[in-house]
């Protein structure tokens, strides 16, 4: 007799097509069977040795976090409720160019420290591993839910380069298509970039190019966080678009959001250059979070020059002040690249985490208003902020607009992707509520999406997207990794004030057909593993 029949589901399949009523059968990880109208139609119902009463629950394919930074807290939390308890399936990890595979001793350090912000420092961590295939390995071993690893193509260039604003040489550029090539070879789903941080951002469009081309000859996609959100973003778009298209290479668009002032009502521009090259036949889709509020670290508004060489030089920098005071200058009064060429707007930088607990003080308010309470400038502020806490503090950036984040979400290619930095005292409730937001605010309150065609996007896309042949929908032989919500109370509990709370309205969570999450509480079950790339 099989594990689990679920009992009287609406089933949201993933297709996009309209619900209906159905009692699935699960065992062994897969969907065994699924039986349509089974009570209506007064046939035999399918037994199993337990059975779920889903009446009043839709049941639709688990979702997939197409953009995440779990990269360590999929190992240090098996809990990692943050996302099981949000219907997340599978996230994909090694975003925006920066991540821990593959290293060597020297960039394992390095890129540690740069990217504290997002994940910590990794104290609490075993580094046992140097290659992509050894991290996998180590997801392996069990975690919360499945994860899907991009080639961060900064770590790539920290190892073969440095950090270093320059050309990389031939030889350079060879070891760097080796090590993205045995990333791709180890089972890495594509490469990721971060075009403004350090040191992806040193790398010349030709690099990139050369790079892709080896991608895509794996069946892989790239994922820029390209160069500009702000000032430059429909030329940063565009040449994203240009430079896969040069490298045959599918495209996947990085939180593909239109920010800043300068980006006010410019969503259209860009879906007008996206649906142009569609027609043309390229590959493109892109994700976003359902939020106006950026998230990154404070570092990465420093200008590229300032970043050059790494963490202890940037530091050296900011520590000299003639040097400090140039920056100041090409942050406030110039724009600088690593602020989207947008001169910065200190009242919308919110200060979320600090790695020291005793600048506690300066989370939750933004620049501005702490430099007001102090009586100081807001780049002093920001300053001491970088220096005191080497680096680590993160921010929300209050810089997005409403009807960008709705005229996006509807787009055929849209995907859903928190970008959720699940780091520091208040983070942003992206990280704990990105897909319950869809489903609730988005779908049930403002109707933006009908709800078959939200599952859609959170579902079938990304999984044709990852080239993943069994999962993304509700159909038989397919992986069970499920999650069941109450289309009426679904919400995100995460707020603003509040983003460590989890949502409402999803009692269950099935990953390889294992609950994760049961009558709304986590299980001690660890079923996730690694989704590595299927060949060609």
């Amino acid at each position: 007799m099989e594990e689990l029949v679920i009992r009287d589901a609406d089933v949201v399949d993933g297709s996009g097509a309209d619900a209906y009523r159905a009692d699935v059968v699960v065992d062994g990880g897969r969907i065994v069977s699924i039986v349509k109208e089974a009570a209506a139609a007064g046939c035999q119902r399918p037994e199993a040795r337990r059975e779920l009463d889903a009446e009043g629950l839709v049941l639709a394919p688990g979702f997939i976090d197409m953009h995440a930074h779990s990269d360590l807290a999929l190992l240090r939390d098996p809990d990692h409720s943050a996302k099981a308890a949000q219907g997340v399936t599978l996230e994909v990890i090694g975003q925006d160019g920066l991540s821990y595979a593959p290293v060597d001793d020297r960039t394992l350090g390095e890129v540690r420290r740069a990217i504290a912000g997002w994940n910590g420092p990794g104290d609490d961590v075993d580094f046992d591993w140097r290659s992509v295939g050894e991290y996998l390995d180590r997801l392996d071993r069990g975690i919360a839910v499945n994860a899907a690893y991009l080639i961060p193509q900064g770590t790539v260039r920290a190892l073969a380069v440095g950090w270093d604003d320059r050309e990389a040489t031939e030889a350079e550029l060879e070891h760097m298509r080796r090590l993205v090539a045995e990333g791709m070879e180890q089972g890495a789903v594509g490469m990721s970039s971060g075009l403004t941080y350090t040191p992806g951002m040193y790398a010349k469009d030709a690099e990139l190019t050369e790079l892709c081309r080896v991608v895509a000859s794996y069946g892989g996609y790239y994922c820029p966080h390209h160069r500009s959100y702000g000032a430059g973003a429909l030329q940063a778009y565009e040449e994203m678009v240009e430079l896969t298209r040069e490298a045959d290479c599918p495209l996947h668009l990085a939180h593909a959001t239109m920010n800043f002032g300068v980006n006010k009502g410019k969503a259209p521009e860009l879906l007008t250059l996206l649906d142009g090259a569609l027609a043309a036949g390229a590959d493109i889709t892109l994700d976003t979070y359902p939020y106006t509020p950026g998230c990154t670290t404070l570092v990465a508004l420093l200008p590229s020059w300032a970043s050059e060489g790494g963490p202890d030089q940037i530091m050296k920098r900011l520590a000299d002040d003639d040097t400090a005071e140039r920056i100041r200058h090409h942050m406030e009064e110039i724009g600088s690249d690593g602020s989207h060429g947008v001169p910065m707007e200190w009242e919308t930088i919110e200060i979320s985490g600090t790695g020291d607990p005793a600048l506690a003080q300066y989370v939750g308010r933004t620049v501005l208003e702490s430099a007001r309470l102090r009586g100081e400038t807001p780049w002093t502020v920001a300053r001491h902020l970088l220096l005191a806490d080497r680096l680590a503090p993160t921010i929300l950036q209050h810089v997005g607009h409403e009807e960008n984040v709705r005229a996006i979400m509807r787009h055929r290619v849209h995907t859903g992707g928190s970008d959720g930095i699940l780091q520091g005292a208040k983070p942003h409730p992206r990280a704990y509520g990105t897909f319950p937001h869809y489903l609730g605010h988005y779908v049930r309150e403002l109707g933006v999406l009908p709800l078959e065609e939200c599952v859609a996007h959170l579902t079938s896309r990304p999984a044709a997207r990852l080239r993943l042949p069994d999962r993304g929908l509700v159909r038989e032989g397919y992986r069970a990794d499920l999650v069941l919500f109450d289309p009426a109370t679904v919400a995100a509990g995460s707020t603003y004030e509040n983003p460590r709370v989890l949502p409402t309205g999803i009692p269950h969570v099935l990953v390889d057909g294992r609950f994760v999450m049961e009558d709304g509480r986590r299980t001690d079950v660890l079923a996730g593993r690694s989704v590595r790339r299927v060949p060609r």
